[in-house]
């Protein structure tokens, strides 16, 4: 029969020569750091690549997330997209104001267009400017 690794009589062969398993009480040698160096380790206790530095924002604000910002929702693209916005980057109120006039002008339902089409543009201006329901 073949042998597997759950039988208790396999045993390993390692590579290294052969060492105590634990090291004497008395022993006055340091332990080594990891790695090919043979020299201890430096910042002991840090974690390795740390050495006190910060961690990298997205350097996106609290404000950049909104409806006006760099970084908008999915609903906030979809509004800019109805009135012929940019898709990303910041946008200013009167950029908005601008481009709802125009796409009113454009859909108005007193000057042909659709009523849904002009509740669409009305809700995109309101979902940018952040205008809700209550």
């Amino acid at each position: 029969m073949a042998r597997t690794l759950l039988d208790p009589r396999l045993t390993l062969v390692s590579l290294r020569p052969d060492q105590p398993r634990s090291a004497p009480a008395d022993s006055s040698e340091a332990p080594r750091g990891k790695g090919f160096s043979g020299s201890p380790s430096r910042g002991q206790g840090k974690a390795s690549g740390t050495r006190g530095r910060r961690k990298k924002g997205t350097g996106l604000s609290a404000a950049d997330h909104g409806p006006l910002g760099r970084s908008p929702s999915l609903e906030a693209i979809e509004a800019r997209a109805r009135l012929g916005l940019a898709l990303a980057g910041r946008l200013r109120e009167s950029d908005v104001n601008l481009a709802w006039k125009k796409a009113a002008a454009e859909h108005h339902p007193d000057r042909g267009g659709r009523h849904a089409t002009m509740q669409a543009v009305n809700a995109a201006r309101d979902v940018l400017l952040g205008r809700g329901l209550g």
